[in-house]
């Protein structure tokens, strides 16, 4: 059995990757387990050395690195670009902050004690398709920097750059064994996690994917952190800037033709300011030119597959028969779906009421401040929201009712090497990024002294 990679602009085969066998998936396991023990004796220097010399090969490869990640998910090269940059400052940072975030803990207790940050083992990741370079990045530079290892299965489309993250690694002096990619399908997942190497398994992916690696790891009492599905309230309060709102609102859902986590989905907007902000929203997505992602002049390309795009079009023609308006686009061309905006989208709508990992934009509109901040905790996902208001003070007092893992007051959502990351309710537990992502996966250890 093979993997393939296809272009979703064109749907060419760009790469068949065959699937590992049980004797060969072992012989990587074996070789993880090998690593991590001379690994885990390495200096933070000799890991800095490395992680630095792995950032300049990500800028130094950028070009060939963004054509792969466009010709195997579709995002335009400006952005392919932007996700290898990212992915390098991250290693970066960890590179120069992961030594004194680890420093151990005097503690202030009754006893002579201090906490260390130890290594457990092998970090098993499954990682998405949307952002192939940076999800993989964003947990395996400080998972590496910590001295652990890590087994990486990448989404099947995007293996490719699975093989080219496994290559920079190795050619930027890390030993065998640090990091693998396994070219795996699911049935093979249970194996991996139950190894006693592996000390833990963090997933970015779906709800349903979530719960299952959740359940395998429970069974085999291994830590897991899961960041999950995402359906993001973005606030817009009356004495909000509607022009900034309204141009980081068109930003914040078309980015990456609206397939990311942390995509601004449901647009909260008090009725007072709801249709001039509708106005000008509209008129920054109009801007957005959509075709051939290798094409310059474009700045949003196609979905990365066909059945994601089928997917969105059937939640599109339910909210649209469930009630809501449609303003703007609603056409799809096999995986090249139009930038659209729906109003008058009310709580138990599918576009509401789903995450739409699409470039959909449904308007929902509040009476006021209160309403907006029930309707933005009236969903079982809580991964991240935005306030937009004039009064900081306010603003900030608000965020605090928010349930959600972060709240970003007017600026766009995203994510940041130096900040938390992750969510709450059924957008997943546990954190990426910053020092409590670094620590995730370390025996945090007090030593006592009587």
């Amino acid at each position: 059995m093979i993997f393939k990679s296809i272009n979703p602009y064109t749907q060419e085969i760009v790469g068949t990757h065959p699937i590992l066998t049980s004797v060969q998936l072992r012989q990587k396991i074996s070789l993880a387990d090998k690593g991590f023990h001379y690994w885990k004796t390495t200096s933070f220097n000799d890991r800095t050395v490395k992680m630095k010399r792995l950032a300049d090969l990500l800028r130094l490869n950028k070009t060939e690195l963004a054509l792969l990640i466009t010709s195997e998910m579709g995002k335009v090269l400006a952005e392919s670009e932007a996700e290898i940059e990212k992915s390098a400052l991250n290693c970066e940072y960890y590179a120069e902050k992961a030594e004194q975030l680890l420093k151990e803990e005097i503690n202030s207790t009754r006893f002579n004690s201090k906490t260390v940050f130890d290594p457990l083992g092998a970090v098993f990741a499954i990682m998405p398709w949307n952002y192939p370079f940076w999800q993989v990045f964003r947990y395996a530079a400080p998972t590496i920097m910590a001295g652990n290892v890590t087994l990486l299965k990448h989404a099947p489309n995007v293996m490719g750059c699975a093989k080219a993250i496994e290559r920079l690694f190795l050619e930027a002096g890390f030993p065998e064994g640090i990091f693998q990619e396994l070219t795996i399908d699911v049935p093979q997942v249970e194996e991996v996690i139950a190894s006693n190497i592996v000390c833990g398994v963090t997933l970015t992916g779906s709800e349903g994917a979530g719960a299952a690696v959740a359940l395998l790891a429970g069974k085999h009492i291994k830590k897991s952190v899961l960041e999950l599905g995402g359906s993001d309230a973005f606030i817009v309060l009356d004495d909000a800037n509607l022009e900034a709102a309204a141009t980081v609102a068109a930003q914040s859902r078309m980015g990456n033709s609206g397939q990311a986590c942390i995509c601004a989905k449901r647009f909260i907007v008090t009725e007072s300011v709801a249709n001039d902000f509708t106005s000008l929203f509209i008129k920054k997505v109009k801007k957005i030119q959509q075709g051939d992602p290798l094409n310059a002049q474009n700045q949003m390309g196609p979905l990365a597959r066909i059945d994601l795009a089928e997917k969105l079009e059937l939640q599109l023609r339910t909210s649209l028969d469930q009630g809501a308006q449609l303003l703007l686009g609603g056409e799809r061309e096999q995986c090249n779906f139009q930038p659209t905006i729906i109003d008058h989208v009310q709580a138990d709508n599918i576009a509401f009421k789903e995450e739409t990992f699409g470039p959909v934009a449904a308007i929902v509109r509040a009476k006021n401040e209160e309403e907006a901040i029930t309707l933005a905790n009236q969903h079982r996902y809580g991964l991240a929201a935005a306030i937009w208001s004039e009064d900081v003070e306010k603003a900030q007092q608000l965020a605090r009712k928010i349930e959600a893992g972060s709240v970003f007051i007017n600026s766009l959502v995203r994510s940041d090497s130096q900040i938390a990351f992750g969510g709450i309710k059924k957008s997943g537990y546990g954190r990426e990024l910053g020092a409590i992502g670094l620590k995730e996966f370390l025996n945090v250890k007090s030593i006592v002294v009587g």
